[in-house]
């Protein structure tokens, strides 16, 4: 059964490499530029699990997640935030904004599989 996850980040190598690690697995990418695209896409389609850049330069991805949860028709989506912050005191404050998972860049298929997976 094919799940839908929403891949949004600024930089399209991020983007691409998401995708490309979820070929072959019953993860469908749909991609967004930036928050704003990304909050469209969602008021247009069903997804299970929106994989979320944290510093994109429209709306941080904290702030995406914020009017994500505070969304009555996006109550259970599932939402993992996907950065290069790896300091505790910033991965504790991500996941404090209402993240369900947190994953540190680079990725690889292995991790990416296992997050979206437990989410």
């Amino acid at each position: 059964m094919e799940k839908q996850v929403l891949v949004v980040d600024d930089h399209p190598i991020n983007r691409t490499l998401a995708t490309v690690l979820l070929r072959g697995s019953e993860w469908v990418c749909d991609q967004a530029t930036c928050g704003s695209e990304a909050l469209a896409k969602l008021a247009e389609k069903k997804y299970d699990c929106v994989l979320l850049d944290i510093s994109m330069p429209d709306m941080s991805g904290e702030e995406v997640c914020r009017q994500i949860r505070a969304t009555e028709a996006l109550k259970g989506l599932r939402v993992i935030a996907y950065t290069a912050h790896t300091m505790r005191e910033e991965q504790e404050h991500i996941l404090a904004a209402g993240f369900d998972a947190l994953l540190i860049k680079p990725i690889s298929k292995a991790v990416l599989l296992e997050t979206l997976n437990a989410v």
